[in-house]
């Protein structure tokens, strides 16, 4: 899980991915933060729970927004891949906390605390997005209740309008959920190349499930767009689909010195070449590179 977290945080914390999205998500496009008017804030806080137990709970990313030496926002992730009933609590824990921290610092004016739930899911959300939407409150009372909302972006149901506005590589992880969501059976002929290839391919597979694509990052070609990831998994899927049979008898004729290492490894490549060629003749496409 704590890995799980890690990848899924690691492309939101490039402050050129950061500044991106808040730009693309609450200023329409418009680059109000700059990359370099971003630092790291702390993601830790600490409260206590049940028999006075002391508890640490984590923020995904926190970043302060400054420019000219001025505080402007504290401003937060946090990456949602199921919709969770409980996020108004747990955001307002959040800020909470954030809105605390700024009391220790001396001489500071406080500023505004934004979080923004990140939500990866290929339905709409479906829980409560404020706080009163959790409580049965009773009468009399509901005007004394104060109400806290959440800000949820769907990242597969943004607009092409407001992806296209991305210049980060976060336009291509948003192209690929919303293409997802269209067609379950979308294969990536993005052509724009990847600048954070580690982030984007550990969120992709931390969001999806899927850890193929974090498993692209441990071979010896890399990668620069995703059509280049859709051309390698159709080939990891090509060559799973050799038998194990011809693999092995390689495998036994290299160890009983009938034939070199090289020359299996020349056999094997064959073997997955045929394997490839039949694959298109049946009708399944190595997927292409857009130009």
């Amino acid at each position: 899980m704590a890995e799980k977290d890690l990848a899924e945080k690691l492309l939101e914390s490039y402050n050129d991915v950061f500044a991106d999205i808040v730009n693309g998500l609450l200023f329409n496009g418009v680059p109000r933060i700059k990359p370099e008017s971003l630092s790291d804030d702390i993601v830790h806080s600490q409260y206590r729970g049940e028999q006075g137990k002391l508890h640490e709970e984590e923020r995904d990313v926190l970043k302060r927004w400054n420019d000219y030496g001025i505080n402007i926002a504290i401003m937060g992730f946090e990456n949602q891949s199921k919709a969770e009933k409980y996020m108004p609590l747990r955001v307002i824990g959040y800020d909470g906390a954030a809105y605390r921290s700024q009391l220790l610092e001396e001489n500071i004016k406080p500023v505004p605390v934004i979080t923004i739930v990140l939500y990866f899911g290929n339905g709409h959300w479906n829980q409560p997005m404020n706080l009163k939407k959790l409580f049965d409150i009773p009468i009399g009372l509901n005007e004394y209740v104060s109400d806290y909302k959440i800000n949820v972006f769907e990242v597969a149901w943004l607009s092409d309008e407001v992806i296209n506005s991305f210049e980060s590589d976060f336009r291509i992880v948003a192209n690929f959920f919303k293409q997802k969501r269209l067609n379950k059976n979308y294969v990536p002929n993005d052509p724009q190349e990847i600048v954070h290839v580690d982030g984007v391919l550990k969120l992709l597979s931390a969001m999806t499930g899927d850890n193929r694509y974090e498993k692209i990052l441990y071979t010896d070609k890399e990668v620069k767009t995703m059509c280049e990831v859709a051309e390698r998994l159709e080939k990891i899927g090509f060559s799973k689909g050799i038998s194990e049979g011809e693999r092995t008898t390689v495998f036994r004729l290299v160890a009983k010195g009938k034939i070199t290492s090289e020359d299996g490894a020349n056999e094997l490549e064959m073997v997955i070449s045929d394997f490839e060629k039949s694959m298109q003749e049946a009708g399944f496409n190595i997927p292409e590179c857009s130009k």
